[in-house]
């Protein structure tokens, strides 16, 4: 199922993926450790997952390896919001939970899609 065309969202997760490394590491300077190999983890499975979907071996597993994905941005959501609303947490950039409402919104879609066919 690989298709070496830009494939908007496996760019996308990339480049998601590296912010989130970033903030991962923002969060290590400032000793929250736990929290940072959480978010870390979560952040770069997403594109991980949607990058192995693209050699699936067949739409049932396509679809299962979005839906890993799709749950991968639940629980990076759940990490950057905390960050966003807690006192004692460095707070995400600007935009970077945006990016991951709309790259949710792009796997939603793709995995709709995907189980019409």
């Amino acid at each position: 199922m690989r298709d070496d065309k830009e494939n908007i969202i496996v760019q996308k997760t990339f480049d998601f993926a590296l912010k989130i490394i970033s903030f991962s590491e923002n969060l290590r300077l400032e000793k929250k450790f736990e929290l940072a190999s959480q978010l870390f983890k979560s952040g770069t499975s997403i594109g991980a997952n949607v990058r192995e979907a693209q050699n699936a071996e067949s739409p049932a597993d396509f679809i299962h390896k979005f839906k890993i994905a799709a749950k991968e941005c639940e629980e990076t959501y759940y990490w950057l919001h905390l960050c966003k609303e807690s006192e004692v947490l460095p707070s995400p950039k600007e935009g970077l939970i945006q990016e991951l409402n709309i790259i949710m919104r792009i796997i939603s879609k793709i995995i709709s899609s995907s189980k019409k066919r």
